[in-house]
C-alpha cells in the first residue's frame, strides 16, 4: 500500500493534520481547490481569527449542540491550552479578551495561516493549490484521488474540506459527495450559526440595536422546545447575534420566537417588573418608565407604537390593556420566523458526515478503512467564539495521532 497521505482540503484542519502527520518517511500531499489555501481561515473573526475559547476544554462540550460528546476524546487530546502553546512557541502568541474569546495578539488572521504554512512547509508537506479533487475511488486498501491534473495514489485519505457555509471561500460541501462515493454516510445538510429573517418584521429601522444576555424560548406547535439565552442583535430584516446564531441549529421556519429583553432575566419575573412600574408610574410617561427598565429609547417608542400608546402618554393615563400589553411586549415579544439566513449567510453548517461513521478516538472511519474525516465536514457545528476551529484542530490532530502511530508533539 502506498504511504502517501492524501489529504482533501487546504483549511486549518487539512493544514494542522499534514503538518502534524508528516515525518516517519510519510509522504503528504494536500489539494486544495482555491489558488491559495484556507480562504475561510482568513475572513474569521472579521479578519482577526477568534482561534479558540479561553476556560477548561471540559467546558467546550456543551458549545456543539448535541454532538458534543462525539469530540471529547478529541478535545481532550489536543485541548484549547495546547492549540495557544503551539502558535505561542512558534513566534505568535494569543490573548484571552474579557468574554473568553481567544486571538491572536496581532489581531491577524493571516499570521495564523503563515504558522500552519510554515510548519507544513518545513516538515515536507506537497501542497497542491489550484487542483479541485473530481473524484476519489478504493484501489485496494488504498486509494485514488483524482484531480482535473494528475491522479494520486495515496494509502491514507482525510477528507477535511469543511462545510457549505461561505461559498466564494471554497466552501461548497464537496467532501459530503467524495464521502457518499466511498459509501461514508453523510446527513442532510443545512446553515448554522445564521441570522433569522421575521415575517412583519417591525424594527427594520432599529438595526443595530442590540439587548445583551437575553432570555427566549423556541415555540414550535403552540409548545416550547428551546430555552436560549444570548446577546440579540436587531437586523434590517429579523435577529442576529452570538444568542441568535448559537440557537439558529435547533431553529426552523413558522417558529415563533418569545424574546425577553432585559438581560439575565427570565419572561414572568419582567413582565411583573414592567406591569408594576407602568402601574406606579403616576404622571411619568410611559415611555420613561421602559427606558428605566432599562430599554433604548428608540425601542421602548416603537413598543409604544405597536400597542398603540401615544408617545407622550403618561403612565396614570394608560389603560391597563395597554400597560398589559406594554410589559408584554418586554417579556414575550413574539417573533415569526420566515426563513433563516442561507448559507452565504451562515458561519457554519449543520450536518454533514454522520458521527456515527466515524470512531471518536481517532477520526478514522468505521466504514471505509484507512479514510479520516475532519473538521467542519462533520456533523458538528459550535457555537461562536472559536468553538469550531477548535474543533477543526482538535479532530485534525487526533487523526494526526493515529496516522503517524504516536503521540501528537507541539
Amino acid at each position: 500500500m502506498s504511504d502517501t497521505i492524501a489529504i482533501i482540503g487546504g483549511g486549518p484542519a487539512g493544514l494542522f493534520c499534514a503538518l502534524q502527520a508528516a515525518g516517519g518517511g510519510r509522504r503528504v500531499i494536500l489539494l486544495e481547490k482555491k489558488p491559495a489555501p484556507a480562504r475561510k481561515l482568513l475572513i474569521t473573526g472579521s479578519g482577526q481569527c477568534n482561534i479558540t475559547h479561553d476556560g477548561e476544554v471540559t467546558g467546550f462540550l456543551s458549545h456543539y449542540g448535541d454532538h458534543g460528546a462525539f469530540l471529547r476524546p478529541a478535545l481532550r487530546n489536543f485541548t484549547n491550552r495546547d492549540l495557544i502553546a503551539f502558535f505561542a512557541d512558534r513566534g505568535l502568541p494569543m490573548q484571552a479578551e474579557p468574554g473568553g474569546k481567544v486571538f491572536p495578539e496581532t489581531r491577524r488572521a493571516a499570521d495564523v495561516l503563515a504558522v500552519l504554512l510554515s510548519e507544513c512547509a518545513a516538515r515536507g508537506v506537497t501542497i497542491r493549490c489550484g487542483e479541485p479533487v473530481v473524484a476519489v475511488e478504493r484501489d485496494g486498501d488504498g486509494f485514488l484521488v483524482r484531480t482535473g491534473k494528475a491522479t494520486v495514489q495515496a494509502g491514507v485519505l482525510v477528507i477535511a474540506t469543511g462545510g457549505a457555509s461561505y461559498p466564494a471561500t471554497g466552501s461548497t460541501g464537496d467532501g459530503y459527495a467524495l464521502a457518499r462515493a466511498l459509501g461514508q454516510p453523510v446527513t442532510e445538510v443545512a446553515p448554522a450559526l445564521t441570522p433569522v429573517s421575521i415575517e412583519g418584521y417591525p424594527f427594520a429601522d432599529l438595526a443595530g440595536i442590540s439587548f445583551e444576555n437575553a432570555a427566549f424560548a423556541i415555540h414550535r406547535g403552540g409548545r416550547v422546545v428551546r430555552r436560549h439565552t444570548g446577546d440579540i442583535l436587531l437586523t434590517h430584516a429579523g435577529l442576529s447575534g452570538p444568542g441568535i446564531l448559537d440557537a439558529s441549529r435547533f431553529i426552523l421556519p413558522g417558529d415563533v420566537l418569545r424574546v425577553t429583553f432585559l438581560c439575565g432575566a427570565n419572561a414572568e419575573s419582567v413582565r411583573k417588573e414592567a406591569a408594576g412600574a407602568l402601574r406606579e408610574g403616576g404622571a411619568r410617561q410611559a415611555k420613561t418608565i421602559l427606558c428605566d427598565l432599562p430599554l433604548p429609547e428608540r425601542f421602548a417608542r416603537r413598543l409604544l407604537d405597536i400597542a398603540g400608546v401615544p408617545a407622550g402618554a403618561t403612565c396614570a393615563h394608560l389603560p391597563r390593556k395597554a400597560r398589559d400589553a406594554l410589559a408584554a411586549s418586554v417579556a414575550e415579544f413574539p417573533f415569526t420566523v420566515a426563513r433563516l439566513g442561507g448559507f452565504h449567510e451562515a458561519m457554519a453548517t449543520r450536518g454533514g458526515i454522520a458521527l456515527d461513521g466515524i470512531d471518536p478516538k481517532t477520526m478514522v472511519s468505521r466504514v471505509v478503512r484507512n479514510l479520516y474525516c475532519i473538521g467542519e465536514v462533520l456533523d458538528i457545528d459550535g457555537d461562536t467564539g472559536g468553538y469550531n476551529l477548535q474543533a477543526a484542530f482538535s479532530t485534525a490532530a487526533l487523526a494526526a495521532r493515529d496516522i503517524a502511530g504516536h503521540p501528537i508533539s507541539r
